[in-house]
């Protein structure tokens, strides 16, 4: 009876019809688990504009709940964890529900906090369309501001939970977007433990800048995130914490805003296990598209209204010879990565894309919450927007000991290396009903000459292109594609990494407003040092 009347509202109630299944899934689940969260919460938060008769809804969500069950006798769920490292894709920077508002008018001290607003989408339904788009693993990061350390611990935690055992699929940890002191935001990764809920507590409540109200201007200092990390340093297992759009607060005519050189230097020196990276493509990837897929002509890619993205790519990375150079040029453990800032999707009034979707975060890791921390941390990472690609294989050679993305090599002085990429250009569709192709692939160098003495230094004189890889330079065997560089005659500490693209640019142009993000497309991989003995 149940399931005939779910049915029969789900093909008349124009209301529901216009939700994805995904929807009716999760908050059949949800409301059936009371002691996490009621079913008129649920309805409440998630539905705000229905206005339709309780019955009727429970109807309906009986018989959603007994076609999952019914689904569930007939497919196997794969829970299995991979014990063999692969290339696994994931983002470390979405928004859920809980990342909470407060209405100023009727709520002056900050007390209630309404969640949905901001972002609307409960976590399971990001781990679901996660899954959809290819991701292995995510990070739940939400944000906030008064006593938003309490939401994440009584409400999106218990959700968390619950969207562990719905979408066993993806590994979910549990982070927030950090509002750092004296800085703008951050993904702060907790690992996974059975004191990680506490721990996010800890950190949030003692040092989220926007975590009492009045502000309290001693909360943000640079000083007081300095005090932060050296406490994410000592606990065990260690956090991870990576600047998300590190451009995107700076002025008009500046070129830095909140995150500045000798910030993220500081941050690097204080905990270097902890602080281990930036977003070289920041999210918001979707803002200059309209819902139908037509441009909006005065946005830009990103949010980034004063400074453009190159490529998509935060001007941090994607300058040659820039910030993201002069820090490796320092030797220093400096990681990119990219995600989706994820909070309302483009089509639905929003200017994002689902995780996944779009830009990816790959890492060299087993299926299993240690090995993607710790790939994170060392650097086996590459990113790719619009599926240009799906694998990157860079190595060198020095006799018979290789080093691969993230690593280090050590050579004799004089002694010539063999360089080899190997990449994957699928031969299939992307989420944009398209099939780019890699058009070019460069391989970049840059000296490695120890710590620089000025902590402002965003150059790198020495980083160039050493070579550039077209069609006619690489073998094709089914989707792969592989090319190979001697370098002779190795004198000096180096690094190298590799990038691409599906464009005709020798360097990422900064993006024009109104700018389709889909045609303009480009990877990255994280270094490989090279020491000379």
């Amino acid at each position: 009876m149940g399931f005939a009347f779910g049915l029969m509202i789900a093909k008349l109630w124009e209301q529901i019809l216009y939700f994805d299944w995904y929807w009716y899934l999760i908050i059949a689940l949800l409301a059936s688990i009371k002691p996490i969260i009621t079913f008129n919460s649920i309805i409440k938060e998630t539905f705000p504009s229905m206005q339709v008769s309780s019955p009727l809804i429970r109807v309906f969500f009986l018989g959603a709940v007994f076609l999952l069950l019914f689904q569930s006798c007939i497919t196997a769920i794969d829970t299995t964890v991979e014990k063999k490292a692969s290339w696994i894709a994931g983002d470390h920077h979405i928004h859920s529900r809980f990342s909470v508002s407060f209405n100023s008018e009727t709520d002056p001290l900050r007390t209630s906090p309404i969640t949905g607003r901001d972002a609307f989408y409960p976590i399971p339904m990001n781990a679901l369309m996660a899954k959809r788009f290819g991701l292995s693993w995510m990070v739940a990061t939400d944000h906030g501001g008064p006593n938003h350390s309490k939401v994440n611990l009584e409400k999106a935690y218990p959700e968390l939970m619950l969207s562990r055992e719905l979408v066993p699929e993806v590994i979910q940890f549990f982070g927030m977007e950090l509002n750092p002191p004296g800085a703008d935001h951050s993904s702060l990764i907790i690992p996974n433990a059975d004191n990680e809920a506490q721990q996010l507590f800890l950190l949030e409540s003692k040092f989220d800048r926007k975590e009492v109200f009045p502000i309290d201007p001693e909360r943000n200092t640079e000083p007081r995130m300095i005090q932060a990390l050296e406490l994410m340093n000592k606990l065990t297992p260690k956090p991870i914490i990576i600047a998300n759009h590190p451009s995107r607060s700076a002025e008009k005519g500046q070129q830095y805003g909140l995150d500045d050189p000798a910030e993220l230097r500081k941050w690097n020196d204080t905990a270097p296990e902890v602080s281990v990276g930036m977003a070289g493509a920041p999210g918001h990837q979707a803002s200059t598209l309209n819902s139908d897929n037509t441009t909006r002509p005065q946005q830009f890619r990103g949010a980034y209204d004063q400074i453009p993205t190159m490529g998509g790519f935060d001007p941090m990375t994607a300058r040659l010879g820039g910030f993201w150079d002069s820090m490796l040029g320092e030797g220093r453990h400096w990681w990119i990565t990219a995600n989706s800032d994820s909070h309302v999707h483009y089509t639905e009034g929003g200017s994002d894309f689902w995780p996944g979707e779009f830009s990816k975060t790959y890492v060299y890791a087993e299926k299993s919450y240690d090995s993607i921390l710790e790939g994170i941390r060392s650097g086996r990472v590459f990113v790719t927007t619009g599926d240009l690609i799906s694998l990157l294989d860079v190595s060198v050679q020095f006799g018979s000991n290789t080093a691969q993305i993230g690593g280090s090599l050590s050579v004799s002085s004089g002694t010539d290396i063999e360089i080899t990429i190997k990449l994957k250009d699928p031969e299939k569709n992307n989420h944009h009903k398209e099939n780019p192709s890699v058009e070019r692939v460069d391989l970049i160098t840059g000296k490695v000459s120890g710590l620089s003495l000025d902590p402002n230094n965003d150059r790198n004189p020495s980083t160039h292109v050493l070579n550039r890889f077209y069609q006619d330079n690489w073998s094709v065997k089914d989707e792969y594609k592989t090319m190979t560089y001697n370098l002779k005659n190795v004198t000096d500490n180096l690094y190298l990494r590799a990038r691409g693209t599906n464009t005709t640019q020798l360097e990422p142009e900064p993006d024009p407003p109104g700018e389709n993000p889909w045609t303009d497309l480009w990877f990255y991989s994280n270094p490989i040092f090279i020491q000379v003995q």
